[in-house]
């Protein structure tokens, strides 16, 4: 802004309303905003200069008295540069027309205020990163030990596909079956180590489907009962691995019985238990170290009597609160799974504007997880009536059972799992400690294997019973073939090994003696369907880590190694 001192243009100083300084040296007012030369430190402003009162003019004046004649000379150029021939003097018509300016100006500037907003609200939108909780928060962080290459020779082999070789050889490398066959296929080379298993046998690592070894350790005092969250019926937000003691002794007595992968659940006191942990059977210091790398979490539910008692209080007390709880609770984990998926798809779509994320909750995030088919579903069931009407519940909302545990009545729907590709893991001869475990028969696994695709598995669900889970197959096996079944060695086997793992998610990676999967090795002192047999060395990824023969390889836990004076 300016004014006249005479006829001579005075620099008037202004203030943006952002405090920031501008200079106008152009005498028409009315042509500030087009044609005014402004020099000052915010050029991209649109603010209008405010003008200076009367009082701040003649500071202004004292100033310009005191310039040099060519400061003035100055100031009369840039007013000829910037003057308009067209308009000349303002007039009372041009004052009407800048009035009109003005409103014009005002509106533009609205509109410019408006598009800034919308500029800000679309940075905003483009600037929020998307949202996605984290599906292994606690990772694995095992490493298996230091292998060397090894021969097996001259055993019988039992591969866990179905396959029996005999004077069979097994090659590891690297940790993993680098070769499978006859001992003529697979000759010795310098730098490994040979060894002979004439007279014995060799398999996969037996996998034991259920266990509460950690979270239900051994010693087992209260302050160390970590398997049920028994506070609500539903806890799926607890995960049994922040439950486990790595240094359970139960772990390397279930080494020296072959063991070399288990998983483990929490208890069945509630309709929803928790996530299950998915473990290598070796020594570690913390269960990260232990976590089967890869392998998917698993879903614990129970139906039935366990339930029912636990809450017969507070509810539900019967077999259709528990059908009603489940439901409840899949419903609520279906509304919450559209939430993100709804998110996730217009965070990922043109849509100008994004929405938030939703609210994370532990609980709805497992259930959810379960029905994209990201958790696997492990139940803990009896009866064959219910069993069914579970299966009939994972329809209506659109999840899988890839297991039911105990499943003492699967005998009775075993062509029903055999059609839903569903698993039953059963004891050998568990029976009758409770009503719903008392119409059991010793062939239900025969039984469940013998139908067209079906699925036996034997679990132990015991610390004593998984250092004998050989012994819980022979007797399964013997109790089919005494029935005409003629169950073979080679197919029971697979019930400890194959099976467990095509239920566990991990059957791309052990389970059966393949090329390429981790050297998870037993080598027996003879069948292990027999009573007498022992699991002479148990290797893990091609680490020889239990040697019956070797004191030196008989792992002990820190725990243990603490009290060996008190042994």
């Amino acid at each position: 802004m300016f004014f006249l001192l005479g006829d001579i243009p005075v620099l008037s100083v202004g203030r943006r309303p952002s405090d920031t300084m501008a200079f106008s040296l152009c005498p028409h007012s009315s042509h500030i905003q087009n044609s005014n030369l402004f020099l000052a430190t915010n050029a991209n402003s649109s603010r209008n200069y405010t003008t200076p009162s009367p009082s701040a003019k003649a500071p202004l004046v004292t100033i310009l008295r005191l310039l040099p004649l060519w400061v003035l000379l100055l100031f009369g150029l840039t007013l000829a540069a910037c003057s308009d021939p067209q308009q000349g003097v303002a007039t009372n018509a041009s004052s009407a027309a800048d009035s009109s300016d003005d409103s014009g100006d005002g509106s533009s500037e609205e509109s410019a205020q408006d598009d800034s907003n919308s500029s800000d609200k679309q940075d905003e939108d483009d600037e929020k990163e998307l949202v996605r909780p984290p599906t292994a928060p606690y990772p694995s962080t095992y490493s298996p030990y230091p292998s060397q290459p090894t021969l097996i020779k001259g055993a019988t082999v039992l591969t866990g596909t179905g396959e029996r070789i005999e004077n069979g050889a097994v090659l590891l490398e690297d940790g993993k079956i680098a070769a499978v066959g006859a001992v003529s296929d697979i000759p010795a080379a310098d730098g490994i180590v040979e060894i002979d298993a004439a007279n014995k046998y060799v398999t996969p690592g037996v996998i034991d489907i259920h266990s509460h070894l950690g979270v239900y350790p051994s010693p087992g005092p209260q302050s160390m009962s970590d398997g049920n969250e028994a506070t609500s019926p539903n806890t799926a937000q607890v995960w049994a691995e922040h439950s486990v003691w790595p240094h359970d002794p139960g772990f390397t007595r279930a080494l020296a019985g072959g063991v070399t992968a288990l998983q483990i659940l929490p208890g069945s006191a509630n309709l929803v238990g928790g996530r299950s942990a998915i473990l290598k059977n070796v020594p570690a210091r913390t269960v990260q170290d232990m976590k089967f790398p890869g392998a998917p979490y698993g879903l614990k539910m129970a139906c039935g009597e366990n339930p029912k008692r636990v809450y017969e209080d507070s509810g539900p007390s019967t077999r259709m609160g528990n059908f009603a709880g489940y439901r409840a609770a899949w419903i609520e984990a279906a509304d919450y799974k559209k939430k993100w998926d709804d998110y996730w798809e217009n965070a990922e779509s043109d849509e100008e504007e994004k929405s938030d994320p939703p609210t994370r909750d532990l609980k709805l995030e497992s259930l959810a997880a379960a029905l994209r088919g990201d958790i696997l579903v492990n139940m803990h069931c009896y009866r064959g009536d219910e069993m069914v009407q579970v299966l009939d519940m994972a329809k209506e909302f659109g999840y899988k059972v890839t297991s039911f545990h105990h499943a003492v009545e699967a005998f009775k729907i075993a062509d029903i799992l055999a059609e839903n590709n569903v698993c039953a893991a059963v004891w050998a001869d568990w029976w009758g400690f409770k009503f719903e475990a008392y119409d059991s028969v010793r062939e239900n696994a025969a039984l469940i294997h013998n139908q067209e695709g079906g699925c036996a598995i034997i679990h132990s669900d015991s610390p004593m019973g998984i250092q004998r889970l050989n012994q819980e197959a022979a007797k399964a096996m013997a109790d089919g073939n005494r029935m005409g079944l003629e169950i073979p060695e080679e197919v029971a086997i697979t019930w400890i090994t194959a099976n467990p793992a095509k239920a566990m998610g991990i059957l791309d990676q052990t389970g059966t003696l393949e090329f390429g999967k981790m050297a998870d090795v037993v080598i027996w002192n003879r069948t292990p369907f027999s009573v007498y047999a022992h699991a002479e060395k148990v290797f893990v990824d091609g680490t020889l880590l239990y040697d019956r023969d070797d004191p030196k390889l008989h792992p002990h836990t820190d725990f243990e190694i603490d009290r060996a004076e008190e042994r």
